[in-house]
């Protein structure tokens, strides 16, 4: 068999043996190859949208190729999720995932199934929630505030940024777990709410903290906990809800997702890539300064935590009697 033959056949192999591969398998060899695009249901310019950028401009660096934030809020986070389902899976299409994406499944009648549909690919930040009042309150503290809703059932109106959202989720949370009787106030917002808050129309508030936090050290608002595991480092005198309270805490994340059907080796390296910079102490700092927690996980430990979120809000919603919009 004379050379040119031998190297045609040779080839001819290759080529068969590359087709025969997976189509993910060559995509995966190749990502990423061409733009990002990191599609975020929430508005510009808030604390979700800094989060986003800041991981971006990181991403971006370390994937050689950018990271376009695309700003799609509309239905409780539901236009900004189905927009990005309905790409290709092959990880040019990032989602940032929420606590939203755990609460909706038990309050709307979606048009996918988020635990399905969905691949965590990481965790990002826990953003805390806080429980706060107007200074001229006579409670002081946590303790304080539940002995004087319990003396003034159905007389204490406290605030939320939106009904049926984390905050909304968070009072009604609080209400079963301390068996307090509380009027819920939804608003249209955080902004808002805060100025209802310090101007005396309601008599408390659960909030993100990054958004309270310059009331609170100006003394407009009263922070009585916050809602997470432990203390935050930028208000470390306010305790956290579950030193009072046993099981008192609210968990608020947000996260990354791809479409389901990714390449398994794009979800293992977007989400070593992220985990790189949560763990960067630079990093951490600008994250703590707007009031967030950096949320390191695996793929596998992230979907597992919003699993698990998604059962405890289904139960919670369930108990506070809140029905499913139509």
């Amino acid at each position: 068999m004379s050379y040119s033959r031998r190297r045609i056949l040779s080839l001819a192999a290759a080529t068969a043996a590359a087709s025969a591969l997976p189509r993910g398998v060559s995509v995966a060899q190749n990502w990423p190859s061409r733009p990002i695009t990191w599609i975020v249901p929430y508005p510009a310019g808030g604390t979700t949208d800094l989060v986003s950028r800041l991981m971006a401009e990181r991403l971006t660096e370390r994937l050689g190729q950018p990271v376009i934030i695309d700003n799609r809020p509309g239905g409780g986070t539901v236009v900004g999720t189905q927009l990005m389902l309905n790409q290709p899976a092959d990880g040019y299409h990032l989602l940032f995932t929420a606590s939203t994406h755990t609460i909706n499944v038990s309050l709307q009648e979606l048009p996918f199934n988020f635990l399905r549909d969905v691949t965590m690919v990481s965790g990002l930040t826990e953003l805390p929630l806080v429980l706060q009042v107007n200074p001229k309150m006579p409670a002081k503290t946590l303790e304080e505030f539940i002995a004087y809703c319990k003396a003034n059932p159905g007389k204490v109106n406290i605030g939320s940024f939106g009904a049926t959202t984390i905050s909304h989720l968070a009072i009604e949370f609080i209400k079963v777990t301390t068996g307090i009787d509380a009027v819920h106030v939804p608003f249209r917002g955080g902004a808002q709410m805060l100025t209802n808050l310090m101007g005396g129309e309601i008599d408390g508030c659960v909030d993100a903290l990054p958004n309270s936090l310059p009331h609170i050290k100006s003394g407009k608002s009263r922070a009585l906990c916050v809602l997470s595991l432990k203390r935050s480092g930028v208000l470390p005198d306010v305790p956290a809800g579950q030193e009072i309270i046993k099981g008192l805490v609210v968990r608020t994340f947000s996260g990354v997702g791809v479409r389901s059907g990714t390449p398994d080796e794009i979800v293992q390296r977007l989400g070593r890539e992220i985990n790189s910079v949560l763990k960067d102490p630079a990093f951490q700092k600008r994250l703590r300064e707007v009031g967030a927690e950096p949320a390191m996980a695996t793929p596998k430990e992230a979907a597992a935590f919003v699993k698990e979120q998604t059962a405890i809000w289904a139960e919670v919603i369930k108990k506070a009697g809140i029905k499913k919009i139509q």
